[in-house]
């Protein structure tokens, strides 16, 4: 009997090893597909916010404005007052429409020629100029409706007023919301993945006190936890954005008006930012974690 002690003795320790990886194995998915589940929940609020900024600056930037010209300008003076709106900082691009270009317009909506009931083409010729976003506010709108009125050939500057504050009032609440819920998914956020890596933690408690007990100091403790997690948050951020980077695209592809309104520039850094996120939310709350054991008693360990 005493022959079979040794190979029992080894096939015991090798059972106990395989167990004992398999529950690592195991603690770190789950904690991977935790943080990963959440960081998508953030990515996709990141995203909205992107798109609704994004949106903001689409709408803004496709508010036409027309520049009213006076009935005797010519065709030189034409191209040489679009040529000076197209120099303006607060221009971002502009179109001449003539009369009859107008007049053709009305018609449309109108459904009648108004030249047949009024004896004459009540159009005038314009030039239709587009802002850049950021002009697009009632005092930034005040200067430039000064500044196009400075030239002799001009009579008017038309826009809607309404819809502007209507749009620029609509967008300011919507960012509002946003910025809210991004601050309120974050901190719930911290907190899911926080209750995760400290059950992770947990189970090596004892670990940590002996470590203790040799002698070795808390950012010596710390360091193997938060390293280890800095890894789990990076493969959950990729992940993370892997699954947001799928369901863009299916709904770019379901809902093809929302391909202008979110870049490639934006994706990058959405993408990044929820990396980031995972990093540094897995970083601090796997710091507190262990703080919590390292700070902890003996007796306290056993009632935890």
């Amino acid at each position: 009997m005493l022959n079979f002690r040794p190979s029992f003795i080894k096939v015991h320790m090798s059972n106990k090893k395989k167990i004992s990886t398999a529950r690592f194995l195991n603690a770190k998915i789950t904690s991977t597909i935790s943080i990963t589940l959440v960081l998508v929940l953030l990515g996709m609020t990141i995203v909205i916010l992107f798109m609704g900024n994004s949106l903001s600056k689409y709408v803004k930037e496709n508010m036409s404005f027309n520049v009213m010209l006076s009935p005797d300008v010519t065709d030189a003076q034409i191209t040489n007052l679009r040529k000076n709106l197209d120099a303006q900082p607060f221009v971002k691009s502009s179109r001449f429409i003539s009369r009859q270009e107008a007049k053709e317009q009305l018609i449309r909506d109108l459904g009648e020629d108004p030249e047949e009931l009024l004896g004459y083409n009540p159009a005038q010729d314009c030039i239709e100029i587009f802002l850049h976003s950021e002009y697009t506010n009632n005092d930034s709108i005040a200067v430039i409706n000064k500044v196009v009125r400075l030239d002799n050939n001009v009579t008017d500057l038309l826009y809607q007023q309404e819809a502007i504050d209507l749009i620029n009032d609509n967008l300011s609440k919507v960012m509002t919301v946003l910025l809210l819920l991004a601050v309120v998914l974050l901190f719930i956020s911290f907190t899911l993945i926080r209750n995760t890596i400290r059950l992770s933690v947990y189970s090596k408690r004892f670990l940590i006190h002996t470590m203790k007990l040799v002698g070795a100091t808390g950012s010596f403790i710390r360091k193997p936890f938060v390293v280890s997690n800095i890894i789990t948050g990076i493969i959950a951020g990729l992940i993370a954005d892997g699954i947001i980077l799928a369901l863009i695209t299916y709904f770019s592809r379901e809902y093809g008006e929302i391909r202008p309104v979110i870049s490639v520039t934006d994706m990058v850094i959405i993408f990044a930012i929820v990396i980031l996120l995972g990093v540094m939310i897995s970083t601090v709350a796997t710091a507190y974690a262990v703080n919590r054991y390292v700070k902890m008693r003996t007796d306290q360990l056993y009632y935890v």
